[in-house]
């Protein structure tokens, strides 16, 4: 069972990586936050401000996911759609890195919230992903800072430290994502 200062640990390390990110994103030029970096592949394609969108659209479906954990131990998350935002990721570079940065804001204060009332019994139920296999609810929080790490990392242009480790191959969430939208579009714009 989880005991209150891991509880505390994470929600530091979720503060202190967020911070991190927050600064990074606030050091960018205008032209810098919509660059799209060169010689890049999937989600490294994005510019800083879809890199803050897709932070922010995450953050909402993990936070499904522990609420599927939390509600059912050893929960499928196959089922459980990603989760839909103010700005989705194919809008960011029509919005400033201030209005991405507040959604995340908002979104982390409804995390935290989330967090404080999990009992401490609660953060060894599971939910299973076909992306990641099966994670505790402390191992999907602990995912939170890890993410905001990697694409903090990636909005400075740099190669983070940490890499998801996924079940399987990393999925292509670019190329998913552009798919996604023409499925939207008629014109397939």
């Amino acid at each position: 069972m989880a005991i209150r200062e891991q509880v505390e640990e994470l929600k530091q390390k979720m503060a202190e990586e967020r911070g991190t990110l927050v600064a990074a994103a606030r050091s960018l030029s205008l032209e810098d936050a919509v660059r799209v970096p060169l010689d890049a592949e999937g989600e490294e394609q994005w510019t800083a401000l879809e890199q803050l969108a897709h932070l922010n659209e995450m953050e909402r479906t993990y936070d499904a996911w522990v609420r599927a954990a939390l509600k059912s131990d050893g929960a499928d998350l196959a089922g459980i759609p990603w989760q839909t935002v103010s700005v989705p990721i194919e809008e960011a570079n029509q919005h400033s890195v201030e209005a991405l940065l507040r959604n995340l804001e908002l979104e982390r204060a409804y995390t935290l919230g989330m967090i404080d009332g999990i009992s401490l019994d609660g953060f060894e139920r599971t939910a299973v992903s076909p992306m990641f296999g099966s994670l505790t609810v402390m191992q999907w929080l602990r995912s939170f800072y890890r993410h905001d790490r990697q694409h903090g990392a990636q909005i400075l242009g740099r190669v983070s430290d940490y890499q998801p480790k996924f079940k399987g191959t990393e999925p292509n969430q670019r190329r998913a994502r552009i798919d996604l939208v023409a499925k939207r579009s008629p014109e397939g714009r």
